[in-house]
């Protein structure tokens, strides 16, 4: 998906943060299932946050449902408090917390598609971003997100990218507004490393990526950037965000629409080859 503010992803304010992750469902009740397993081992916070390498603030705000605790916590707590898998079974439900509240459902899908298609004009796709990439996007949301949600949301951002390790391996395209590839997020610095990723992951032979010229007299995205997910049962599913407000699109001939559309952009942009070259000629610009 996009997520490129947020899947592109932004958030419209301070109530949306709150429901993005912390004091959701399933991490208040992974905090319990957690203090009731380390009680049960007869650990005080403080020498079970020691043996896990953590504050016992930060146990306290994963027990009390405050944080969205790590994959790699969960796997250490639940081998620390001999849970036998109890707490592990919960670990994907709570990594789907740590997204936006808007973009769970379309996270979930994105995990299971066959096949993604990606029309982005605003910035780099969450799928394709560096993780300073991410760090710059993240930084520029108002209201300003605090640290510990930017570290929340990266981690997020980045195991999304676990899509491209998948066996089989899904058919990613991506087709990327020049004004994208021009708008420097972070600095030139910042902007030179993710125009270099760019490159790498378009060697992937599952990865199609394309670019939109500015120059173009017909552009059939006009309209804004959008996200077409398939799984593997053959239907579609389309996505759209703007503003913290997010759409799943499901209706077929709404969504056929999309996808027909999706097949005129690719048509109108430069070919996988010539967006590569463009691509190289932009690094070479900065």
């Amino acid at each position: 998906m996009s997520e490129s503010a947020g899947p592109t992803g932004q958030e419209s304010g301070a109530e949306e943060e709150r429901e993005a992750g912390a004091g959701s469902g399933i991490v208040r009740v992974f905090g319990r299932q957690l203090k009731r397993f380390r009680v049960r081992a007869g650990l005080e916070r403080a020498e079970f946050g020691s043996m896990m390498g953590y504050s016992v603030s930060t146990i306290a705000a994963y027990e009390q449902g405050r944080r969205v605790p790590p994959p790699t916590f969960i796997d250490r707590a639940d081998e620390v408090t001999d849970a036998g898998g109890v707490l592990q079974e919960m670990k994907e439900e709570v990594a789907r917390a740590q997204y936006p509240a808007f973009f769970r459902d379309a996270a979930r899908l994105e995990a299971e598609a066959v096949e993604v298609w990606v029309y982005a004009t605003q910035a780099v796709p969450g799928l394709l971003q560096t993780e300073e990439y991410m760090r710059a996007v993240f930084g520029m949301w108002r209201p300003l997100l605090d640290e510990e949600t930017v570290e929340q949301r990266v981690a997020a951002r980045l195991a999304r990218q676990q899509i491209f390790e998948r066996k089989p391996s899904p058919l990613l395209s991506f087709v990327l507004d020049e004004a994208v590839l021009r708008r420097p997020l972070g600095g030139w610095g910042v902007m030179r490393g993710q125009l270099e990723h760019l490159m790498l992951v378009a060697e992937l032979r599952n990865v199609e990526i394309q670019v939109m010229p500015l120059d173009r007299e017909d552009n059939a995205g006009v309209d804004g950037p959008f996200t077409v997910l398939q799984r593997a049962e053959g239907d579609q599913v389309a996505y759209l965000e703007a503003q913290g407000r997010s759409t799943m699109v499901s209706d077929r001939r709404e969504v056929q629409g999309i996808v027909s559309r999706y097949g005129i952009v690719r048509a109108q942009a430069l070919t996988p080859r010539e967006s590569l070259a463009f691509v190289a000629k932009l690094l070479g610009e900065v």
